[in-house]
């Protein structure tokens, strides 16, 4: 929750209002690298945020943030305030002084608008956090030209206050991002193509104008780095002293990928036709009208899948052959004893322990499409990758489904005497 303390987190004086400098000063207020941009950045951060400890920075920054705004809002308000009553001082901005009586407002220096399109939100941490040391960075360089700009000795003080956190935040994020131990361009999780990620294309060459040469550096020599000619200059479009590496999986499909495809994808169908058996019993156990929904629309669910797989052996031009998945077996088996302890919990309690068996299902069948997505991949079958990525949208979505029912009745469960008027349907 949020709590507005009537005290500035800098006090700001202000001996010699300048209503132009006011309006510099709305480019920290509502602009691209303003104090609401970086609260407003932090703090979604923060929320998506599944790490409680970098959580916990993201707001502590995004809310201080906040105070920055206050501080900047201030100091531009009484900068601008002359506008309200001199012609002469309203002219430097009308749009300030007639529009919007000489206040503040969520523009930036030129009166565009402030918009969410400046948050930059990947919902990856480590991308996130060096988003949030090039903001500072951003942000630190428009303080130092402000004070560059700036006559009055108070402004300029809380100014440099101001400067100095962004230095702080930048070293918070800095030292956030270094704990994560990720190497410096290890981003997301697909790799990149060998040898291609090393290529340092010339595509600036000549001599310029002003006696511009091609230069050579530790951006483009040393270590690992190969200096490849502008592929611009090859007639044929590639370059002629050392080939472009572009493939990032091989011409040639490895041999035994077909084979390891196939049988993943018969040990699948045999889990599957398992599930079609356990599902109803599932459903029959549910004591809530949602969970037991759930469970029936996911049935209708599993038998399209079945059916997605039988096209998958037709494109392969094999027998639809099911594979004895003995790790399914176990957790149906599973299933039964969970669902034959709950006869004697109570209603909320046997449902989250009977959520806790289908989400074990969910996990298990979410692995087994996801590694024959990849083997299809490899193998160049589109067509199979396209009919195993709807299957494995749909167990994902059903295990979301699942958490938030679970999180339902876990309500449910803290307040055992209110379970009759507050169970979910």
């Amino acid at each position: 929750m949020y709590h507005h303390v009537k005290k500035l987190m800098y006090t700001v004086r202000v001996d010699e209002p300048d209503p132009r400098f006011g309006n510099m000063l709305l480019e920290q207020f509502g602009g691209a690298n303003g104090e609401l941009a970086a609260a407003m950045q932090y703090s979604i951060q923060g929320l998506n945020c599944e790490d409680p400890d970098r959580k916990d920075l993201l707001m502590d920054i995004g809310t201080e943030e906040l105070s920055h705004l206050e501080i900047v809002g201030c100091l531009a308000r009484m900068h601008l305030k002359p506008m309200k009553f001199d012609r002469e001082k309203a002219e430097a901005d009308p749009l300030i002084a007639i529009a919007g009586g000489g206040g503040v407002n969520l523009f930036n220096s030129q009166g565009n608008p402030w918009t969410a399109d400046y948050l930059k939100i990947t919902g990856e941490l480590d991308v996130d956090l060096r988003s949030n040391i090039a903001a500072e960075a951003r942000a630190k360089i428009v303080y130092e030209r402000l004070i560059n700009f700036c006559d009055d000795a108070g402004s300029k003080d809380a100014l440099q206050f101001l400067m100095t956190r962004e230095i702080t935040h930048m070293k918070a994020f800095s030292a956030a991002l270094e704990s994560m131990k990720k190497p410096a361009f290890s981003i997301g999780k697909i790799a990149p193509t060998p040898g291609l990620v090393n290529q340092f294309f010339n595509d600036s060459t000549g001599v310029g104008d002003e006696g511009e040469i091609d230069t050579r550096g530790p951006w483009n020599e040393g270590g690992e780095w190969e200096i490849v000619t502008s592929p611009a200059l090859s007639p044929n479009g590639s370059a002629p002293d050392a080939a472009i590496k572009t493939e990032s999986a091989p011409q040639v499909v490895p041999e035994g990928i077909q084979e390891l495809l196939i049988d993943e994808l018969r040990d699948i169908l045999h889990a599957e036709k398992q599930l079609t058996k356990a599902l109803p019993q599932m459903a029959k156990s549910a004591r809530f009208d949602r969970l037991r929904e759930c469970f029936e629309q996911h049935l209708l669910e599993t038998e399209e899948q079945i059916e997605r797989l039988n096209e998958c052996f037709s494109l392969l031009d094999v027998t639809a052959r099911a594979k004895p998945c003995k790790g399914m077996m176990g957790l149906v088996e599973e299933g039964q004893e969970v669902m034959e302890k709950g006869e004697r919990k109570e209603d909320a309690f046997a449902d989250l322990a009977l959520i806790g068996a289908a989400q074990r299902v969910e996990h298990y069948e979410i692995s087994g499409y996801t590694t024959a997505k990849n083997l299809a991949q490899q193998a160049r079958h589109s067509a199979i990758v396209a009919l195993l990525s709807k299957s494995l949208a749909e167990e994902e979505n059903a295990d979301q489904l699942l958490n938030q029912i679970a999180r339902s009745l876990m309500s449910v469960a803290k307040m055992p005497e209110a379970v009759e008027q507050t169970a979910p349907v």
